[in-house]
Protein backbone atom coordinates (compact mmCIF):
# COMPACT_ATOMS: atom_id res chain seq x y z
CA UNK A 1 0.00 0.00 0.00
CA UNK A 2 0.99 3.21 -1.25
CA UNK A 3 0.07 5.56 2.18
CA UNK A 4 0.86 9.20 1.25
CA UNK A 5 -0.37 10.18 4.73
CA UNK A 6 0.00 9.41 8.65
CA UNK A 7 -3.95 9.50 8.90
CA UNK A 8 -4.45 6.68 6.01
CA UNK A 9 -1.96 4.86 6.93
CA UNK A 10 -3.29 4.55 10.72
CA UNK A 11 -6.75 3.80 9.24
CA UNK A 12 -5.42 1.27 6.83
CA UNK A 13 -3.46 -0.35 9.77
CA UNK A 14 -6.25 -0.29 11.43
CA UNK A 15 -8.74 -2.56 9.25
CA UNK A 16 -5.48 -4.76 8.42
CA UNK A 17 -4.93 -5.07 12.19
CA UNK A 18 -8.70 -5.86 12.42
CA UNK A 19 -7.92 -8.81 9.41
CA UNK A 20 -5.24 -10.02 10.99
CA UNK A 21 -6.78 -11.34 14.16
CA UNK A 22 -10.05 -12.74 12.41
CA UNK A 23 -8.81 -13.23 8.37
CA UNK A 24 -7.94 -16.43 6.90
CA UNK A 25 -5.29 -18.82 7.26
CA UNK A 26 -1.76 -19.05 4.83
CA UNK A 27 -3.92 -21.83 2.61
CA UNK A 28 -7.07 -19.48 2.50
CA UNK A 29 -5.00 -16.43 1.91
CA UNK A 30 -3.44 -18.09 -1.02
CA UNK A 31 -6.89 -19.89 -2.14
CA UNK A 32 -8.00 -16.11 -2.21
CA UNK A 33 -5.06 -14.41 -3.94
CA UNK A 34 -5.62 -17.11 -6.84
CA UNK A 35 -9.76 -16.53 -7.30
CA UNK A 36 -9.40 -13.01 -7.30
CA UNK A 37 -6.21 -13.23 -9.94
CA UNK A 38 -8.34 -15.35 -12.30
CA UNK A 39 -11.45 -13.26 -11.84
CA UNK A 40 -9.36 -10.14 -12.53
CA UNK A 41 -7.95 -12.09 -15.69
CA UNK A 42 -11.61 -13.15 -16.52
CA UNK A 43 -12.71 -9.47 -16.75
CA UNK A 44 -9.77 -8.44 -18.48
CA UNK A 45 -10.21 -11.01 -21.15
CA UNK A 46 -14.50 -9.65 -21.32
CA UNK A 47 -13.19 -6.27 -21.32
CA UNK A 48 -10.50 -6.79 -24.33
CA UNK A 49 -13.13 -8.68 -26.17
CA UNK A 50 -15.61 -5.79 -26.27
CA UNK A 51 -12.68 -3.42 -27.30
CA UNK A 52 -11.86 -5.79 -30.32
CA UNK A 53 -15.82 -6.44 -31.45
CA UNK A 54 -16.22 -2.50 -31.48
CA UNK A 55 -13.13 -2.19 -33.50
CA UNK A 56 -14.11 -5.25 -35.95
CA UNK A 57 -17.30 -3.89 -36.07
CA UNK A 58 -17.29 -0.10 -35.85
CA UNK A 59 -20.26 0.07 -33.79
CA UNK A 60 -21.55 -0.78 -30.58
CA UNK A 61 -24.71 -2.66 -31.36
CA UNK A 62 -24.67 -6.15 -30.70
CA UNK A 63 -21.44 -6.68 -29.01
CA UNK A 64 -22.66 -8.51 -26.20
CA UNK A 65 -22.91 -11.93 -28.24
CA UNK A 66 -19.05 -11.13 -28.57
CA UNK A 67 -18.33 -11.65 -24.82
CA UNK A 68 -21.68 -14.20 -24.18
CA UNK A 69 -19.49 -16.91 -22.58
CA UNK A 70 -17.04 -15.21 -20.36
CA UNK A 71 -19.39 -13.09 -19.23
CA UNK A 72 -21.82 -16.14 -18.21
CA UNK A 73 -18.85 -18.19 -17.11
CA UNK A 74 -17.12 -15.34 -14.38
CA UNK A 75 -20.30 -13.90 -13.73
CA UNK A 76 -21.53 -16.87 -12.12
CA UNK A 77 -18.15 -17.67 -10.82
CA UNK A 78 -19.17 -15.36 -8.75
CA UNK A 79 -21.09 -17.47 -6.34
CA UNK A 80 -18.29 -18.75 -4.75
CA UNK A 81 -18.10 -15.47 -2.84
CA UNK A 82 -21.53 -16.51 -1.42
CA UNK A 83 -19.95 -19.30 -0.12
CA UNK A 84 -16.60 -17.54 1.05
CA UNK A 85 -18.59 -15.70 3.29
CA UNK A 86 -20.39 -18.47 4.36
CA UNK A 87 -17.31 -20.41 6.01
CA UNK A 88 -15.72 -17.52 6.99
CA UNK A 89 -12.97 -17.17 5.29
CA UNK A 90 -14.26 -13.53 3.73
CA UNK A 91 -15.55 -11.27 7.02
CA UNK A 92 -18.48 -10.24 4.76
CA UNK A 93 -22.56 -10.76 5.12
CA UNK A 94 -23.43 -13.48 3.74
CA UNK A 95 -26.75 -11.65 2.88
CA UNK A 96 -25.72 -9.18 1.37
CA UNK A 97 -22.76 -10.78 -0.63
CA UNK A 98 -25.50 -13.15 -1.65
CA UNK A 99 -28.22 -10.51 -2.50
CA UNK A 100 -25.64 -8.56 -5.02
CA UNK A 101 -24.13 -11.30 -6.93
CA UNK A 102 -27.67 -13.28 -7.51
CA UNK A 103 -29.09 -10.20 -8.72
CA UNK A 104 -25.95 -10.35 -11.41
CA UNK A 105 -26.63 -14.12 -12.20
CA UNK A 106 -30.46 -13.84 -12.14
CA UNK A 107 -30.12 -11.10 -14.71
CA UNK A 108 -27.65 -12.85 -16.92
CA UNK A 109 -29.46 -16.21 -16.99
CA UNK A 110 -33.06 -15.55 -16.12
CA UNK A 111 -33.52 -12.08 -18.05
CA UNK A 112 -30.48 -11.47 -20.63
CA UNK A 113 -30.01 -15.59 -21.66
CA UNK A 114 -33.31 -16.54 -21.16
CA UNK A 115 -35.20 -13.64 -23.07
CA UNK A 116 -32.70 -13.66 -26.64
CA UNK A 117 -35.00 -10.40 -27.86
CA UNK A 118 -32.61 -8.51 -25.60
CA UNK A 119 -29.31 -9.38 -26.52
CA UNK A 120 -28.99 -7.00 -28.69
CA UNK A 121 -30.63 -3.75 -27.05
CA UNK A 122 -27.97 -1.19 -25.92
CA UNK A 123 -29.10 -1.16 -22.29
CA UNK A 124 -27.38 -4.42 -22.34
CA UNK A 125 -24.19 -3.32 -22.94
CA UNK A 126 -24.35 -0.08 -20.41
CA UNK A 127 -24.67 -2.73 -17.81
CA UNK A 128 -21.86 -4.92 -19.27
CA UNK A 129 -19.66 -2.07 -19.32
CA UNK A 130 -20.36 -0.71 -15.89
CA UNK A 131 -19.83 -4.26 -14.55
CA UNK A 132 -16.51 -5.36 -16.47
CA UNK A 133 -14.57 -1.89 -15.39
CA UNK A 134 -16.59 -2.31 -11.66
CA UNK A 135 -15.17 -5.73 -11.27
CA UNK A 136 -11.23 -5.56 -12.86
CA UNK A 137 -10.58 -2.81 -9.77
CA UNK A 138 -12.65 -4.85 -7.55
CA UNK A 139 -11.08 -8.05 -7.91
CA UNK A 140 -7.82 -6.14 -8.11
CA UNK A 141 -8.59 -4.43 -5.08
CA UNK A 142 -9.24 -7.50 -3.32
CA UNK A 143 -5.81 -9.07 -5.12
CA UNK A 144 -3.38 -6.15 -3.90
CA UNK A 145 -5.39 -6.35 -0.41
CA UNK A 146 -4.42 -9.97 0.23
CA UNK A 147 -0.86 -9.32 -0.44
CA UNK A 148 -0.79 -6.68 1.81
CA UNK A 149 0.04 -4.19 -1.37
CA UNK A 150 -2.66 -2.01 -2.31
CA UNK A 151 -1.78 0.62 -4.73
CA UNK A 152 -3.39 3.83 -3.75
CA UNK A 153 -4.12 4.20 -7.68
CA UNK A 154 -6.62 0.99 -6.96
CA UNK A 155 -7.78 1.98 -3.67
CA UNK A 156 -9.02 5.55 -5.22
CA UNK A 157 -10.36 3.67 -8.34
CA UNK A 158 -12.39 1.31 -6.15
CA UNK A 159 -14.12 4.14 -4.19
CA UNK A 160 -14.14 6.27 -7.04
CA UNK A 161 -15.72 4.80 -10.29
CA UNK A 162 -18.84 3.37 -8.15
CA UNK A 163 -20.34 6.90 -8.28
CA UNK A 164 -20.60 7.06 -12.45
CA UNK A 165 -20.58 3.14 -12.82
CA UNK A 166 -23.25 2.33 -10.04
CA UNK A 167 -25.96 4.29 -11.80
CA UNK A 168 -24.80 3.54 -14.85
CA UNK A 169 -25.13 -0.19 -14.69
CA UNK A 170 -28.37 -0.05 -12.91
CA UNK A 171 -29.92 1.99 -15.65
CA UNK A 172 -28.72 -0.44 -18.13
CA UNK A 173 -30.19 -3.20 -15.85
CA UNK A 174 -33.58 -1.75 -15.16
CA UNK A 175 -33.60 -1.14 -19.28
CA UNK A 176 -33.35 -4.41 -19.95
CA UNK A 177 -35.72 -5.72 -17.83
CA UNK A 178 -37.53 -3.19 -18.86
CA UNK A 179 -37.25 -4.38 -22.66
CA UNK A 180 -37.93 -8.49 -21.84
CA UNK A 181 -40.93 -7.76 -20.50
CA UNK A 182 -43.08 -7.42 -23.42
CA UNK A 183 -41.48 -10.95 -24.92
CA UNK A 184 -42.34 -12.50 -21.28
CA UNK A 185 -45.68 -11.20 -21.00
CA UNK A 186 -46.52 -13.02 -24.61
CA UNK A 187 -44.35 -16.21 -24.54
CA UNK A 188 -45.67 -17.00 -20.08
CA UNK A 189 -41.87 -17.33 -19.71
CA UNK A 190 -41.32 -19.37 -16.71
CA UNK A 191 -45.22 -18.34 -15.28
CA UNK A 192 -47.06 -21.30 -13.53
CA UNK A 193 -50.98 -21.20 -14.04
CA UNK A 194 -53.55 -22.51 -12.21
CA UNK A 195 -54.76 -25.36 -12.41
CA UNK A 196 -51.67 -27.46 -11.69
CA UNK A 197 -51.54 -30.54 -9.07
CA UNK A 198 -49.82 -28.29 -7.13
CA UNK A 199 -52.14 -25.79 -6.79
CA UNK A 200 -49.40 -22.82 -7.35
CA UNK A 201 -49.41 -20.32 -9.59
CA UNK A 202 -46.15 -18.04 -10.60
CA UNK A 203 -46.18 -15.06 -12.76
CA UNK A 204 -42.95 -14.21 -14.04
CA UNK A 205 -43.97 -11.10 -15.76
CA UNK A 206 -44.61 -9.52 -12.32
CA UNK A 207 -42.13 -10.70 -10.43
CA UNK A 208 -39.98 -8.47 -12.83
CA UNK A 209 -42.10 -6.03 -12.06
CA UNK A 210 -41.63 -6.24 -8.71
CA UNK A 211 -37.74 -6.66 -8.72
CA UNK A 212 -37.54 -3.54 -10.43
CA UNK A 213 -39.47 -1.50 -8.30
CA UNK A 214 -37.14 -2.91 -5.71
CA UNK A 215 -34.96 -1.06 -7.29
CA UNK A 216 -36.63 2.35 -5.92
CA UNK A 217 -35.84 1.63 -2.20
CA UNK A 218 -32.59 -0.44 -2.19
CA UNK A 219 -30.43 1.30 -4.68
CA UNK A 220 -29.93 4.75 -2.93
CA UNK A 221 -28.98 2.87 0.51
CA UNK A 222 -26.40 1.05 -1.54
CA UNK A 223 -25.24 4.10 -3.13
CA UNK A 224 -25.27 5.87 -0.16
CA UNK A 225 -23.36 3.55 1.46
CA UNK A 226 -20.73 3.44 -0.73
CA UNK A 227 -20.18 7.23 -0.28
CA UNK A 228 -20.10 6.83 3.25
CA UNK A 229 -17.25 4.29 2.77
CA UNK A 230 -15.53 6.57 0.35
CA UNK A 231 -15.41 9.45 2.84
CA UNK A 232 -14.16 6.93 5.47
CA UNK A 233 -11.64 5.41 3.33
CA UNK A 234 -10.43 8.32 1.33
CA UNK A 235 -11.46 11.15 3.55
CA UNK A 236 -7.69 11.07 5.49
CA UNK A 237 -5.89 11.17 2.40
CA UNK A 238 -7.75 13.85 0.84
CA UNK A 239 -7.27 16.12 4.07
CA UNK A 240 -3.85 15.72 4.28
CA UNK A 241 -3.54 16.45 0.27
CA UNK A 242 -5.29 19.68 1.05
CA UNK A 243 -2.44 20.56 3.95
CA UNK A 244 0.29 19.64 1.80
Amino acid sequence: MSASASGTSKAAHGDAGQKKKKGPGALATAYLVIYNVVMTAGWLVIAVGLVRAYLARGSYHGLYYSIEKPLKFFQTGAILEILHCAVGIVPSSVVLTGFQVMSRVFLTWAVTHSVREVQSEDSVLLFVTAWTVTEIIRYSFYTFSLLNHLPYLIKWARYTFFIALYPMGVAGELLTIYAALPYVQKTGLYSVTLPNKYNFSFDYYTFLILIMISYIPLFPQLYFHMIRQRKKVLGHAEDYSKVE
